[in-house]
Order: structure tokens, then sequence, then C-alpha cells
């Protein structure tokens, strides 16, 4: 009797190879690789609506009151994991589906996670309705909306009250932005203004101190803090800063980086921002 239990050795891994390759050959080979094939996106969403995808990007809308979700198409696995136990409770149209179903929308590339909403896009708010937070992110044209939305996922993780675009250059709500900002775009005001170089002196009158980052500038972040309310100014990838913003901010101040690379893609270098405003303004209400 033989023991299926002993250990294979080197020589019985070989001769199990030679044999698999003996039966490939008679049978007129292994079977060739298919890859899978790729799944364009399908239609655009309707007029006045986006397609937002991904588990914490839509528990975070389901979450959100001023969210308009108008469909949801979700797989049992998804609606499992976002806690949704009877999607006939939704107060919007609903369909349990399978993956693919949701890659004939989207496209195989998108992560969608098993689920799919198309919703009203938030609407952005005036620089009036600023409110009362110490601490904003302005962005100088910046257009990636990878980059955008991992901005806004760092922002909302420190504390940010709001996020401040123009209304050109800057993309729109969309299901890539969305899912790289990982929920984040339901927890922080977005404000959209015509004009920088204006927004940014009604920030001054608010009493923001504004502080462009550029890797020439004269002073440390850290070193540069000087005021109760930061107001951090990021410029798009290779571009930087547009001549009149570096015009316009208090201060422009470099990210001290002492390693042979002297530059940040534009949303690491607003996490690190991000966190040292966060520290100055704490150790002030800290009294420190």
């Amino acid at each position: 009797m033989s023991n299926d239990n002993k250990p294979k050795t080197p020589k019985d891994t070989h001769y199990a190879k030679l044999r698999r390759a003996h039966r490939d050959e008679k049978s007129g080979g292994a079977p060739a690789f298919r890859p899978r094939q790729p799944v364009p996106p399908g239609e655009t969403a309707a007029d006045g609506l986006v397609r937002l995808y991904g588990l914490h990007t839509v528990r975070a809308a389901l979450d959100n009151p001023r969210r308009r979700i108008k469909k949801m198409l979700v797989t049992r696995n998804a609606a499992e994991r976002l806690a949704i136990a009877d999607l006939a409770a939704l107060p919007f149209e609903t369909e349990m589906v399978e993956p693919k179903d949701i890659d004939k929308v989207t496209g195989s590339d998108a992560v969608h996670q098993g689920v799919l909403i198309e919703a009203e896009p938030l609407k952005p708010k005036r620089l009036d309705a600023l409110g009362d937070t110490t601490l904003v992110l302005v962005l100088d044209q910046i257009t990636d909306p990878h980059n955008v939305g991992a901005i806004l996922r760092s922002a909302v993780a420190f504390g940010a009250g709001a996020l401040i675009t123009t209304a050109r250059h800057s993309p729109h709500e969309s299901g890539v932005l969305a899912k790289s900002a990982s929920g984040a775009l339901e927890h922080i005001d977005q404000i959209e203004v015509k004009n920088l170089a204006d927004a940014l002196g009604q920030l001054h009158e608010a009493g923001f101190q504004t502080i462009g980052l550029d890797s020439d500038g004269p002073a440390e972040l850290e070193k540069s803090f000087s005021g109760e309310k930061i107001a951090l100014v990021l410029g798009a990838e290779g571009k930087g800063l547009r001549q009149k913003t570096r015009e316009t901010v208090t201060t422009l101040a470099r990210l001290d980086m002492p390693g042979a690379i002297r530059s940040l893609n534009v949303s690491n270098a607003a996490a690190v921002s991000l966190y040292a405003a966060h520290a100055h303004l704490k150790s002030i209400r800290n009294g420190e």
C-alpha cells in the first residue's frame, strides 16, 4: 500500500513534469492561454448624472444626505460587504447583477468592486460659504482626476475644511476621481471660483495665510507658518504655480527634501504639506 502523505522529492517532481509533458504531446499540446478580452466602457450616463463605483465610494455616497442617488447596480457579494440587507428598501432603483454586467457600463479596466451608482453630482459651494475652517487646499489648474482624488483623500484625513478649485481647468466629478478619493468626495466642501487670484485675496481678507508650494521657494514650509488659518496652494505637475498665483500668495515655500529626488508627485506633496500645516495649527490650539 502506497503512502500518499510521503513528501515529494525533487526527483518525483521532475518525473511528474515529464509525465504531464508526455500526456500533453499525445493530446496535441497543452491548451493555449487565452487572455481575458478587455471590455470598453459603455454609453455615458444621462445628462446631469455621474457614475460612481467602488465599495468605499458608494458607502460614503449612501451615507451622505446631500447625495441624490438615482440608480444602483450591485452584485450579491458587494451588497453583503456594504451591509445592504434589503435592496428593495432603498429609495432609488436597484438591480442585482453579475460583475460582468457592471464591466459593460464602466469598462473592464475600472475597479468597481461589484457596485456602481448613478447620481447627481454634488453642487460646488461659493467661497463666502467657507465656514469656520482653519485649513483649506487651493488647486491651481490641477487637471488629473487621479491626483485630485488622492488630494481629496489626504485633505479629509488631515481635517481640511474645503478644497478650492477653478471653474475651468479642473476635473469634473467622475468615477475615476471619486474612486481615487476613496469616499473623501462626500466629506469635504468643494468650492469653485472663477478667478483664483481674486479668491486668494478673499482668503487674505478672511485671515488666511496663503502658502504656495514651490520647489524653489525661499523658505522651508515648516518654518513659513505664521497664522492661525492656513491655505495651501498647489500647482499642476510640470508647470507648477502660475505667475499670477505666485505673485498673489502670502508666502512661497518649499518642501525640504535631502534625497537625490528633489520633487514629489503633487498628491504626495499635498499630503506632506497637509501634515505639516495640521501639526502647526494643532500646536497653536494646544498653546505650544
